[in-house]
C-alpha cells in the first residue's frame, strides 16, 4: 500500500521516488526525537541504543530494502577489529582499508551514469564514522601528551559494545545524509549529558524549529527552481548555441540552485540532531546554550562571502572537519602542508566515488584556494591594493568578486554533478575552459605582480618570516 502512495507522492512532485523517501526518513527524525525526548531521556543507555539501532534499522530498511545487509557487515566486523586487534595500529589500517575497500566495490558495482540515491549514499558516511571510531578507539591507548585537544575530547578510554557501535552507525540523526559525529558525543547524549538542564530533556524545541524551518526555506527554492536549471540542459545543443555570457550565467545560477540541494537536508538534519540533545555545545560568553555541535552549513557566510575558502568553511563543515582531523593532521610527519592538503582532497575525491569528475571538482577546489591565498597576500602587502579596496569602489569590487567566486563555484562542481569526462567535458568546453585558464593564468602571473606591487622591503620580510 505504501509503494504506491510513494509513486503518486513522488510523480506530484516532480522527483523520483528514492528522493522522496530520503526526505521523508530525514523528516522521521523529527518524531523520533521527540519520542526519545518525552520517553527515553532517562532510560538506561541500552533501552537508548536499542531505540537508535532499530529506528536507524528502519529508515534503512524503508529506503534501500535488503541491501542494509550492507552496513550491517561493516559495522560487525569494525566492532571485531577493535574487539580481537586492539589499540593497535594494525587496527587502524586494516578499518581504513576494509571499509574503504567494502565502499569502492559497491561504487563499482552500483555505478551509472547519473547520480542515484542508493544504499552507498549512507555507506559513504557510514565508512567515516568507523574509520573515525577505529582512529579515536587508538588514541585512547595513547599518552594523553601525545593527543591534541581534539583527539583528547573524541578518544575512547574504553572498548564499545557491539550494542553501543549498532547505536552509534544507526543513530537516525547522522545515519542517511550525516552530520559527522564521535563515539563520545554519541556515548554522552545516551547518558543524557548533552542538555542545557541537567536532568531533563533539553531546551532545544525552539532552535531546531528555526533550523528546520531554514531546511524547508532551501528546499523550496531547490523545488522551485530546479526544474529551470536541469543538468541535462548544459548538455544540449541549445545551450552551445547561446551566447558565451549567457552560457556563464546560466552556470553560475545552476550552481547556486543545485546546492540549495545540501544546504536543505543538511539544514533539516540539523534540526533533528539539535531537538536530540546532539546538537549541544555547551554555552557561550553570556552563558546561553549553544546548538551548533552538528552544524553542517553556515547559510549566513555560505551566501555572503566573496572567497572560495569562506564556502569550503560554510559548506559540508562535519565532513571537511573529520578530514582535517583524521587525514590533514595525521599527516603532519610529511613535513610539507601542500602534500598533505593535496593528500586530503584526493582522499575526499575516491570517497566520493570513481567518477572522473569527482578528482575534477578537486583539483579544481586546490587550485583555486592556492591562487585566492596568493591573491590575498598579494592586496594585503602592496598598498596601492590595499588602499583601492579600502576606497569607496569596495562595492564594484565586492559585486565583482562575487560574481567571480559564485560563477567558478559552479564550474568546479559541474564535474561533481555531471560526472562522466565525456559529460564535464563537453560543458567546460562549451565555456572555453574559462575556469581552468583564468586561474591558471593568475597563478603564473601573481608572481610577477608581486615583484611589480609590493616594496622590496616587504617582499623581504615575508620571506624571513
Amino acid at each position: 500500500m505504501a509503494a504506491p502512495l510513494l509513486e503518486k507522492l513522488a510523480e506530484s512532485l516532480g522527483s523520483p521516488e528514492p528522493a522522496v523517501r530520503l526526505i521523508l526518513s530525514i523528516l522521521i527524525g523529527y518524531p523520533f526525537a521527540l519520542l526519545y525526548r518525552r520517553f527515553l531521556f532517562n532510560q538506561p543507555a541500552t533501552i537508548v541504543h536499542l531505540f537508535h539501532t532499530f529506528s536507524g534499522l528502519a529508515l534503512a530498511a524503508f529506503n534501500f530494502g535488503s541491501q542494509l545487509c550492507h552496513s550491517a557487515v561493516c559495522i560487525l566486523v569494525q566492532f571485531l577489529m577493535l574487539r580481537l586487534m586492539g589499540r593497535t595500529v594494525t587496527t587502524v589500517l586494516s578499518s581504513f582499508i576494509f571499509q574503504m575497500v567494502y565502499l569502492l566495490v559497491g561504487y563499482y558495482y552500483t555505478a551509472t551514469e547519473e547520480y542515484d540515491i542508493k544504499w552507498t549514499m549512507p555507506h559513504c558516511v557510514l565508512t567515516l564514522k568507523l574509520i573515525g571510531l577505529s582512529l579515536d578507539f587508538y588514541d585512547g591507548g595513547r599518552e594523553p601528551a601525545q593527543l591534541s585537544a581534539e583527539q583528547k575530547t573524541a578518544a575512547l578510554t574504553s572498548v564499545p559494545s557491539l550494542l553501543e557501535v549498532c547505536g552509534f552507525s544507526y543513530f537516525y540523526c547522522g545515519f542517511l545524509v550525516g552530520p559527522q559525529f564521535t563515539l563520545r558525543s554519541y556515548q554522552k547524549l545516551a547518558a543524557g549529558e548533552l542538555t542545557d538542564c541537567p536532568g531533563k530533556p533539553p531546551n532545544s524545541v525552539v532552535p531546531a524549529m528555526k533550523r528546520f524551518t531554514l531546511g524547508l526555506v532551501c528546499l523550496a527554492i531547490f523545488t522551485l527552481f530546479s526544474p529551470y536549471y536541469q543538468d541535462g540542459y548544459l548538455l544540449t545543443d541549445e545551450f552551445e548555441a547561446q551566447p558565451f555570457w549567457y552560457r556563464c550565467v546560466f552556470i553560475l545560477l545552476w550552481g547556486k540552485i543545485k546546492l540549495y540541494k545540501y544546504v536543505s537536508c543538511w539544514a533539516i538534519g540539523e534540526g533533528t540532531c539539535i531537538l536530540s540533545g546532539l546538537g549541544y555545545n555547551g554555552v557561550d560568553e553570556d552563558g546561553k546554550a549553544k546548538w551548533d555541535a552538528c552544524a553542517n552549513m553556515k547559510v549566513w557566510l555560505f551566501e555572503t562571502t566573496p572567497y572560495f575558502e569562506g564556502t569550503i568553511a560554510s559548506f559540508n563543515i562535519n565532513t571537511n572537519a573529520w578530514a582535517a582531523r583524521h587525514v590533514f593532521k595525521r599527516l603532519k610527519f610529511l613535513g610539507n602542508k601542500s602534500v598533505s592538503h593535496v593528500s586530503t582532497l584526493v582522499f575526499l575525491a575516491v570517497w566520493h566515488g570513481l567518477h572522473s569528475g569527482y578528482f575534477m571538482c578537486f583539483f579544481m577546489e586546490f587550485l583555486i584556494v592556492m591562487v585566492e591565498r596568493q591573491g590575498r597576500a598579494l592586496v594585503r602587502d602592496a598598498p596601492v591594493l590595499t588602499k583601492l579596496v579600502n576606497s569607496w569602489l569596495y562595492p564594484l569590487i565586492y559585486g565583482a568578486q562575487q560574481f567571480i567566486h559564485w560563477l567558478f563555484m559552479a564550474y568546479s562542481l559541474v564535474p561533481f554533478c555531471l560526472l562522466t569526462y565525456d559529460k564535464w567535458l563537453k560543458v567546460h568546453f562549451a565555456v572555453y575552459f574559462c575556469g581552468h585558464l583564468f586561474f591558471v593564468g593568475f597563478y603564473l602571473i601573481l608572481p610577477y605582480a608581486r615583484k611589480v606591487l609590493v616594496p622590496k622591503k616587504e617582499r623581504g620580510e615575508k620571506k624571513e618570516d
